[in-house]
């Protein structure tokens, strides 16, 4: 097997570890690190794809790097609506999002 397939391998992993991470955690914290472990898999895997592709040289890194700036914006915006909740209730737990909708 080639070294790609390792790569994509461990892509696949975090992103199966994020994706758990966001189904099974209450905490809204934790679950914006889980969706942040799950774009950097997805980066691991556009780079690595990238790199092993003749003729791509930049493709991958220029993708990445429109996911990370995507990922700031993600967990500010993110950061904003957590506090702006915890100040209205002092938690942090899903459940109390419900009230948002609409």
């Amino acid at each position: 097997m080639n070294a790609l397939f390792w790569w994509l391998l461990v892509a696949f992993l975090l992103f199966s570890i994020g994706a758990f991470g966001v189904l099974a955690r209450r905490n809204v914290i934790l679950v914006v690190m889980s969706l942040e472990l799950m774009l950097n898999a997805v980066n691991l895997a556009l780079v690595a794809t990238a790199n092993f592709r003749a003729g791509a040289e930049g493709a991958g890194v220029l993708f990445a790097l429109f996911i990370i700036v995507i990922a700031a914006a993600e967990v500010a915006i993110g950061l904003a609506i957590v506090i702006a909740n915890y100040r209205n209730r002092r938690t942090v737990q899903i459940d109390t999002y419900d009230e948002l909708k609409g």
